[in-house]
């Protein structure tokens, strides 16, 4: 026999939907990135996308920003030795900060929101 958790209200969904942008990119934040973000984002997602429509929209359009976001920073630490990598690095940071803020605010709102550049690994 499984347990199935019930869905959650339509404010419970909204704030874990501002909840989800908030932990992932302030996690990134704290910890200057790579992997961090993508933790929080990995346990919001497995938590709750089963409970509603709007948080797993949420939660997977920011799990898919984390993933790229991961690539990105390989990426960038590879590229230090040739000293852009420091530059794609800090750009990395302030788009984390940037988009993770406009989609707390779109989930505030109650709108959809999907990050710009991010990969789609899930749907």
């Amino acid at each position: 026999m499984s347990y199935t958790p019930p869905p959650l209200r339509a404010d419970e969904e909204r704030t874990w939907a501002i909840l989800v942008h908030v932990i992932a990119g302030g996690l990134n934040l704290i910890t200057g990135g790579l992997f961090a973000g993508l933790i929080g984002a990995i346990v919001v997602y497995v938590v709750f996308k089963d409970r509603g429509p709007f948080i797993r929209q949420h939660a997977t359009t920011t799990l898919n920003f984390q993933i790229t976001l991961v690539i990105a920073e390989i990426i960038g630490l590879i590229l230090t030795l040739a000293i852009i990598g420091f530059f794609l690095l800090a750009a990395i940071w302030i788009v984390n900060i940037i988009f993770s803020i406009l989609g707390a605010l779109a989930a505030n709102r109650g709108e959809p929101y999907y990050y710009p550049l991010a990969i789609r690994f899930f749907k």
